[in-house]
């Protein structure tokens, strides 16, 4: 049974995780119905259908990108193999506006691209502009694949090939064994990308509101921002809601009812086939064009104009104190989240139950709540409830941590499960107190893993937009917010300096994870 302590700590950890979910259920349900009514015959159609056929698009075309990159890094081995294994992963390190922002420029009238076509194609040929489907589409795709393909790759690098050699001894040819052997044996590693990947399209503000394409997150920052409808925008952010949770609820249904067991019998292990110079000309210019279009050709035009600005002196350097309020801000969210997530963490791994489950979804609760929605909550709750609070750093810490401490807390929680009770149980016998044997004992055998969860929550708390925007305190701005800022201005070279910080700063991180193998979700 759990200490009462530990029990009374995680509960109330858990239900302040919690609060925000519940306040804005709660806030919807009161709505009048008249608000219902009008946001029902007007905004919930049109924002429903862009949302869904957004998620469900890019979910399409990032699950051919994830799977053509990981099969071709693991069945293959070329010249230049090892680069693009942890090349591909860097575009996570890239936040969603920044390559929207990138790529508006690019897709516009008469810009770059639509330029090179016309040298092609003649000069009335058009590209489609980013303000449109396929512009949110390209940029959301080039943003998230790195899901699927981090995941797939796992998923293929422990692949029994034994599957494989017997499909092809029956006479399958080698399509036909890969849709109906190799795919389907990997399945549960898709659908986790996949989830990750609509997840993160459904609950995404940056990108799209730089592009101007109204979903459900666009929406409730409109009507936060500019209406000032707090009603209106509860009753969407209950949609939202909704729309993640319906998605979770499915992954985690298929979770359980598919498990695949490979490892039975004997186990080949996976041998990569050498490529000719033509295959390897082939696989490198395919995986070149991703990399090019997801990484280098936005990292390349912000370091243009970021040097261009800075030549041209319209670049000042005021955005240093953008760099130390993101890095103070993201530092101290991401070590009150490993404090406050300790304690649940370990509560799961060491002594599960009904209780235990019901705090872990209250803690896990935030991964249903996008930026704007938890945003909304807190800013209601404080406004009514401790006003002299409201538009504080308190405030956007507390929105930080109810929004990036699941990230972590999976890690922490996975690592607590690779240590063995009875090593705390053993220092226990010999009269040790249990805060005394988790500092002696536990701490330093997960540190690893806790330090990867600090890095997650760090590199995403860097990225934060829509709640700094709506709760920041007045002066106080983050790379995030100018950017955003800028970028709505088409200032290209004001907004390039803070947004090839935040490269900067993430991208050596995404690499260290992706170069020891952690997890990165």
């Amino acid at each position: 049974m759990a200490p009462m302590p530990l029990s009374a700590i995680v509960f109330l950890i858990a239900g302040l995780i919690a609060l925000p979910l519940l306040y804005v259920t709660y806030s919807a349900i009161t709505v009048d119905a008249a608000v219902w009514e009008r946001l029902w015959n007007t905004r919930v159609p049109e924002l429903a259908l862009n949302t869904i056929s957004l998620a469900l698009g890019v979910a399409l075309v990032t699950l051919c990108l994830g799977i053509s990159t990981a099969w071709l890094l693991t069945r293959y081995t070329f010249r230049g193999r090892g680069f693009w294994e942890w090349a591909l992963v860097l575009p996570l390190a890239i936040p969603s506006y920044v390559l929207a922002y990138v790529y508006t420029f690019l897709l516009d009238l008469g810009g770059p691209i639509e330029r090179i076509w016309q040298a092609l194609a003649g000069p009335e040929a058009r590209v489609f502009s980013p303000y449109t489907f396929w512009g949110a589409l390209l940029v959301m795709t080039l943003n998230t694949f790195p899901f699927v393909y981090l995941l797939s790759r796992s998923a293929f690098l422990t692949f029994n090939v034994s599957y494989e050699e017997a499909a092809r001894v029956t006479g399958a040819s080698k399509w036909r064994t890969f849709f109906f052997v190799s795919l389907p044996l990997i399945r549960p590693a898709l659908v986790a990308g996949l989830f990750l990947v609509t997840l993160y399209v459904v609950s995404d503000f940056g990108a799209v509101s730089l592009l101007r394409f109204q979903t459900f997150t666009y929406a409730v920052y409109q009507q936060i921002s500019g209406r000032f409808d707090y009603h209106a925008a509860s009753a969407l952010s209950l949609l939202l809601v909704a729309f993640a949770i319906a998605f979770l609820s499915a992954e985690r249904w298929f979770r359980r009812k598919s498990r695949f067991y490979q490892t039975t019998g004997h186990q080949r292990p996976l041998r990569p086939f050498p490529c000719s110079s033509i295959k390897t000309t082939m696989i490198t210019g395919y995986l070149a064009i991703v990399f090019i279009g997801a990484f280098a050709l936005p990292t390349a035009y912000l370091a243009y104009w970021t040097v261009t600005g800075l030549s041209a002196g319209t670049v000042s350097g005021t955005f240093l104190e953008y760099l130390w309020n993101s890095l103070t801000l993201s530092a101290t969210a991401a070590t009150l989240a490993l404090c406050l997530g300790t304690p649940v963490a370990y509560l799961a791994s060491r002594y599960p139950s009904k209780w235990t489950i019901l705090c872990l979804q209250g803690a896990y609760s935030g991964y249903v709540l996008p930026g704007p929605v938890a945003a909304l909550a807190l800013m209601m709750v404080f406004m009514q409830g401790v006003p002299f609070l409201y538009g504080t750093v308190v405030v956007l810490i507390l929105a930080y941590l109810i929004h990036f401490l699941p990230a972590g807390l999976q890690a922490m929680e996975s690592s607590l499960h690779q240590v063995a009770p009875n090593l705390e149980e053993a220092a226990r016998s010999l009269g040790h107190r249990a805060l005394h044997v988790f500092r002696r004992i536990t701490f330093p055998l997960v540190r690893g893993g806790f330090f990867v969860a600090w890095m997650l929550m760090f590199i995403q708390a860097m990225k934060e937009l829509p709640a700094t925007l709506l709760l920041r305190p007045v002066g106080f701005d983050t790379l995030a917010v100018r950017i955003w800022l800028e970028a709505s201005e088409e200032l290209y070279q004001l907004a390039a300096p803070p947004a090839l910080l935040i490269i900067l700063v993430t991208a050596p991180i995404v690499f260290l994870l992706s170069r020891n193998h952690w997890q990165i979700s």
